[in-house]
């Protein structure tokens, strides 16, 4: 039997995952021994390698405290146009630094200061 390659939801529901995941600052080991797996079996489930059975998935929502609905927010669904992430802003926003620069960017209410950050991260991007 050929192993079977991640599919995108796969993916995106791993995504949003480890995003919550580190929202509580959780680690990889704690979200493990709350589901009574090991932390690698959770790296899989996050890299979407591993599919992710319907009870699976409710006690994850409850361990994160979201709805299962949470983990398919902003799929892509028949007859409605809007598409999932692109990959490079998933990835950002799963990793501990793009979250915390996501946070704090959107805790600053001047939207001029806003701006000049978004003109000083491009300017150093070059």
């Amino acid at each position: 039997m050929a192993k079977r390659s991640p599919t995108e939801i796969d993916r995106q529901v791993g995504v949003r995952i480890r995003v919550r995941r580190l929202m509580l600052d959780m680690s990889q080991e704690k979200l493990a021994a709350g589901l009574g797996l090991t932390f690698q079996q959770v790296q899989k489930y996050e890299k979407g390698s591993n599919r992710i059975g319907a009870g699976r998935l409710q006690q994850l929502a409850k361990i994160l405290e979201v709805p299962v609905s949470f983990f398919f927010e902003d799929f892509p669904t028949p007859g409605r146009t809007q598409a999932a992430l692109p990959s490079y802003i998933s990835d950002f926003l799963a990793s501990p630094d793009g979250l915390a620069l996501t946070e704090a960017f959107m805790s600053i209410s001047d939207a001029r200061q806003r701006r000049c950050l978004v003109i000083l991260a491009e300017a150093m991007a070059r």
